[in-house]
């Protein structure tokens, strides 16, 4: 059953809505009863302490793993019950950014960003180049496509992989901690990067991320998983959660237990 009455793929329809969804290994289960919606425009935190099943949860909505119960729905269409021609056509509108960047290392960033849209779209030669030099240039890499991932930071490899993610102009972002390994200056520059991106092109973006000043910095939703309960504890604005939960598992994930942050 469809979350709202409106028609799927309508403007008015949230991009993701999370139903009554349960994720498991065989008979191990990881979380239960997740349900929850993603706004148009939000910047979404999946967030939790270690081995809560964030990252699985991420693979539940692009697609890479199918659930144990439970639904998940894009502007009102479910996915696990779409065709697989349907499917497809749900995940072209996805744009991901994995924790590694997943670049290839024999591919020099103009190549590995062009690759996408040699694949899924008719672009002539030229005008692919065009649009990988806007793409690399929207995230400040202008001037640097002929060069390969090992020869530049970890911080420029992280955008050259968001640069990748947008090549389709994805209507929905997902990230998996794309802070990890960086340090606080990179860090800060890509929460800077994913807010000008969401606010220029409209995506909606989804963040795994245990990372307090990037939860607070860019997140306006977010989802808690607990580990003990194997469910979803909490739901909000992460700077609304820190001010009013009284979760002592959510306020010491939030401060780290320091009562003063």
């Amino acid at each position: 059953m469809a979350p709202t009455a409106s028609t799927p793929g309508s403007t008015d329809e949230a991009p993701i809505v999370v139903q009554n969804l349960t994720m498991a290994y065989g008979s191990f289960v990881i979380q239960r009863d997740l349900t929850f919606t993603v706004r148009r425009g939000d910047i979404f935190i999946i967030m939790g302490g270690s081995g809560c099943g964030k990252s699985t949860l991420l693979r539940h909505l692009i697609g890479l793993q199918a659930p144990a119960t439970g639904d998940i729905f894009y502007e009102g269409q479910s996915f696990w019950t779409a065709s697989p021609e349907e499917r497809d056509g749900m995940i072209r509108r996805f744009g991901v950014l994995y924790q590694s960047g997943a670049l290839w290392s024999a591919m020099t960033l103009a190549e590995n960003v062009a690759l996408p849209l040699e694949q899924y779209t008719a672009l002539r030669p030229r005008q692919i180049r065009e649009l990988v030099a806007l793409k690399l240039a929207l995230v400040g890499l202008a001037g640097f496509e002929d060069y390969y991932p090992a020869e530049i930071s970890g911080g420029m490899q992280k955008r050259a992989g968001i640069a990748r993610a947008m090549a389709l102009d994805p209507h929905i972002l997902f990230f998996d901690e794309p802070s990890a390994g960086l340090d606080p200056i990179s860090a800060r520059l890509l929460d800077d990067l994913i807010l000008a991106l969401r606010d220029s092109l409209g995506a909606t973006v989804v963040v795994v991320t245990h990372e307090l000043p990037s939860i607070f910095a860019i997140g306006t939703n977010a989802v808690f998983l607990d580990s003990d309960s194997k469910t979803m504890i909490a739901t909000g604005a992460p700077q609304a959660l820190l001010a009013t939960s009284q979760d002592p598992r959510v306020q010491r994930f939030l401060t780290r237990g320091d009562p003063h942050v």
